[in-house]
């Protein structure tokens, strides 16, 4: 009986990596010293998914973090209606002027002009593959992480405009089929691209050449069990979350440097969260904040020339309610915001600059179901 009740915790726990549920937060941190000169704002994005006609609702974001709705913007594709299992399904480019969103039901990407909390759609197009799930963009060059049928990467020329051209022939394999990719991502020279792989334990990284093409994948293996999530810090440290299928307070996070050929060299091996089913990660100067599906938590660390260190001892440096599938970082790096499903809301904090620690302002609530992914600016 023990034993069915635990695979059953474990499916459980999984499922909701790539699906939607969670609980209203828990009480805020006490009051915070926060570094920032009141003047501030900008806008924090995330997608319906619906079935029934996607689009991207935005919120502005006020000089203490809070959220305000500031309306709903149409793809012109469907989404699935429940959760991806992946980050990054919409996208910000560098310059903050162009915003990407997947349409996972109809196997296309649309580009937006942003213009605060404003959007107008320009372009929608095909992925290249099945089901695209993750955006990436560096420059002019955005590419796709296509998670059905035959996994692929394919890649876009972004125009003036921000209207999107499939740069021919530019589709690459992941490790194999089936792999239950999560995540692609370029680091922040833009000469490196990287997959993470669920079911294989498997990190792709691409090299990319001044066209915007990306090489056949250098596999590495993780080194630790389900890589999720992932991000690079400004020095470049890659940031993984590992959701290590499941294991009661086993999940963690581990950090790498890109080699030579695409050669991940590990620095810190899967410092533990002390929670449960870490899938998603973002990062704030020298602070990494993991969100942990199955603790309602938010464990954040400080790297140290690419060393983590737990900024609590317990891993729960804030309570993000049940089961977040999504975390961001605002461009400026002083607001966090958690994405939770089932109650349909938006979790914020303010991240204390000194310590990395979080204080919990207004967020935001009554988001459609089926609501993935996560951009702030």
């Amino acid at each position: 009986m023990q034993k069915l009740s635990r695979v059953a915790f474990l499916v459980t726990v999984l499922a909701a990596c790539s699906q939607d549920a969670t609980s209203p937060n828990g009480p805020p941190p006490r009051s915070a010293a926060l570094s920032r000169d009141g003047s501030d704002v900008g806008a924090v994005f995330t997608l319906s998914n619906s079935a029934a006609g996607n689009a991207v609702i935005a919120f502005a974001r006020a000089a203490d973090g809070s959220l305000t709705p500031a309306g709903s913007f149409a793809t012109q594709g469907n989404g699935t209606g429940a959760g991806l299992g992946s980050q990054g399904a919409v996208a910000l480019s560098e310059d903050g002027r162009f915003l990407f969103a997947v349409n996972a039901a109809s196997n296309t990407i649309t580009s937006f002009a942003v213009d605060g909390t404003s959007l107008t759609r320009v372009s929608t197009v095909a992925s290249g593959g099945t089901l695209p799930i993750s955006l990436t963009t560096h420059g002019a060059i955005v590419y796709a992480l296509n998670a059905g049928g035959t996994e692929n990467i394919t890649g876009f020329a972004v125009g003036s405009t921000g209207a999107l051209t499939v740069l021919p022939g530019s589709a690459r394999p992941l490790s194999g089929t089936g792999v239950g990719p999560a995540e692609v991502s370029f680091d922040p020279t833009g000469r490196w691209l990287v997959v993470t792989e669920k079911n294989t334990s498997l990190i792709d990284v691409y090299t990319v050449d001044g066209n915007g093409y990306a090489s056949s994948p250098h596999v590495n293996p993780s080194a630790g069990v389900e890589p999720f999530g992932f991000t690079f810090n400004q020095q470049g440290v890659l940031l993984v979350s590992e959701a290590f299928e499941g294991a009661a307070d086993g999940s963690a996070v581990s950090s790498y440097t890109l080699g030579a050929g695409g050669q991940l060299q590990v620095v810190t091996a899967s410092a533990t969260t002390t929670e449960t089913a870490a899938c998603w990660v973002a990062v704030s100067g020298k602070f990494v904040y993991a969100a942990n599906t199955g603790s309602g938590s938010v464990t954040g660390f400080e790297v140290r020339n690419g060393e983590l260190a737990l900024l609590n001892s317990d891993g729960r440096t804030g309570a993000s309610g049940d089961t977040p599938i999504d975390v961001a970082v605002s461009a400026n790096g002083q607001f966090l915001y958690s994405l939770a499903a089932t109650s349909r809301t938006i979790s914020a904090f303010g991240i204390r600059q000194n310590d990395g620690s979080l204080a919990q302002v207004a967020g935001a609530s009554g988001l459609p179901a089926g609501t993935v992914g996560l951009a702030a600016r």
